[in-house]
Order: C-alpha cells, then sequence, then structure tokens
C-alpha cells in the first residue's frame, strides 16, 4: 500500500461520508449522528495506529496520521473563525438590549475589531504582526505590548489577593489534614526566603547558626518540593491522565455522543 491509498481513505472519509450523512439525515432525522460518529470513530483511531504501525500509508511522511493531523490545523483555524462569530453574536445582542454589563461587551468587541484590523494590515502589508523592516514595532505589535501585556500583568496581579484569600481559608488547623498542609505551606515559604539571616542582623554571634540554619531548611523545603508533592502531582497527572483517555475510548467507541450537540433520539 502506498501513501495515495491513505489519501484516498482520508478523504472517503472526511468527505464523502459526512455529504452522505447530510443527505440522508434530511429525510431520517435518526442518521444525523451516524455520520459523525463514524468520523470521530476513525480520527481517534488513525493516530494510534500511526503510533504502533510502521507503514507508510498509515505514520510515513504522506501517511494518513501527518496528513490527518494537517488537516485538524485546517479545522482549527475554521473552529476559530466559528467561535468569532458566535463572540459577534453574543455581544451584539447584548448591547441591543441592554443588558447587564451591557458596556464591557461594547469595549471586547472595539478590542477584537482593533486588534484583527492591525492583524489583517499586517497580513496585506507584508510586514508581519512584529516589526516594520526599520525596526520599528508594527501596530499589532505596539497593541500587543502597549495594551494587552500590561492588562494581562494586572489580571494576575488580582489573582494574587485571590490567592491570598483562599490560602488564608485554606490555612486554618480545622483537622489532622488541614494542620499538615499548614505546617508544610509553612516550612517551604521559610525555605524560600533568608529568613533566618534577617532575624540574626542584629546578632553577629548568631550569623554561623543562622546561615546553617538556613541551609537546611533549605534541603527540608526541596525534600518537600520533590518527595511528598512530586507524589502527590505525578498521582494527580496520572489521574487526569486515565480520566482522558477514558473518554477518548468513550468518544472513538461512539458511546460519548455530546460533542454533537444534537437531541434526545438522535
Amino acid at each position: 500500500m502506498t501513501s495515495e491509498f491513505g489519501q484516498v481513505a482520508l478523504v472517503l472519509c472526511f468527505a464523502i461520508v459526512p455529504i452522505i450523512g447530510i443527505v440522508l439525515g434530511l429525510n431520517a432525522p435518526g442518521l444525523r449522528s451516524r455520520g459523525p460518529v463514524l468520523v470521530g470513530v476513525v480520527a481517534g483511531i488513525i493516530p494510534i495506529l500511526a503510533m504502533y504501525i510502521p507503514k507508510g500509508f498509515v505514520s510515513g511522511p504522506e501517511g494518513m496520521g501527518p496528513r490527518l493531523d494537517n488537516w485538524l490545523i485546517i479545522l482549527a483555524g475554521f473552529a476559530l473563525l466559528l467561535g468569532i462569530v458566535n463572540v459577534l453574536q453574543n455581544n451584539f445582542k447584548k448591547i441591543a438590549r441592554r443588558d447587564s454589563g451591557w458596556f464591557f461587551s461594547v469595549v471586547l468587541l472595539i478590542g477584537l475589531f482593533v486588534t484583527g484590523g492591525f492583524g489583517v494590515y499586517g497580513a496585506l502589508s507584508k510586514v508581519g504582526i512584529g516589526f516594520n523592516p526599520d525596526g520599528s514595532p508594527t501596530p499589532f505589535k505596539y497593541m500587543t505590548d502597549w495594551f494587552f501585556q500590561p492588562l494581562q500583568s494586572t489580571i494576575f496581579a488580582l489573582l494574587a489577593f485571590f490567592m491570598a484569600s483562599a490560602a488564608f481559608r485554606a490555612f486554618r488547623a480545622r483537622n489532622v489534614e488541614a494542620t499538615i498542609l499548614l505546617v508544610a505551606a509553612g516550612l517551604v515559604m521559610l525555605g524560600r526566603v533568608p529568613i533566618l539571616e534577617f532575624l540574626a542582623v542584629p546578632f553577629p554571634f548568631l550569623h554561623a547558626a543562622a546561615s546553617s540554619g538556613s541551609q537546611a531548611l533549605g534541603k527540608l523545603t526541596e525534600w518537600i518540593m520533590d518527595v511528598p508533592n512530586g507524589a502527590a502531582q505525578s498521582g494527580i497527572i496520572i489521574g487526569a491522565a486515565l480520566g482522558a483517555a477514558s473518554m477518548a475510548i468513550r468518544v472513538i467507541l461512539g458511546i460519548e455522543r455530546g460533542y454533537l450537540g444534537l437531541g434526545k433520539g438522535e
């Protein structure tokens, strides 16, 4: 089998089958979900086969796996376009009805059109979205550096207050687990700053002991981060991976159909 077979198979699955499903679904609503489920099953199986089957038509440079990856990039572009249309529709409706917070929708749309316009201008003028040939920033780059990044920094700065509030509520020794969390967090925070050297500044005879204590506290902090914290993170990652794998299996087998957006019985 050659790469042409993989190309024909992809076209058959992702072009011919959906068209047939749409035509059949016009007269038989019960068939509307069959085509998308079949496409989802094949799209989920091909990358898995490409990892274990060393055949040119599956995992080769022109095989079904790499070609499907390129097609998914194109689909992501269309999905982004649909997302923009959805944002426009929802915010225009909100502005027309003068719903609560409609002014924020106006600001969002202005930012969307201005930023998108600068990006389109960079593409049409062939200067891109980075810097002009003379080294000056393009309008898109200027907008990113002087508007988007400061706003992003402001949002993250505000999140620090929410994190501090959550930490204050969590760091209460109500039970054994909360006490362990409180002690571990206190040791880690103390190990990240030279608190002992700071306290020993007025007492020169304690400088050596403070330095040794800081080194020991730093090693304890690294142990807490590498061993107990690393084990907990590994468990969380493994659990998330198992959950993602189980969901992928449900989608591949056609059990999970919520992504179709169809009503009951379809």
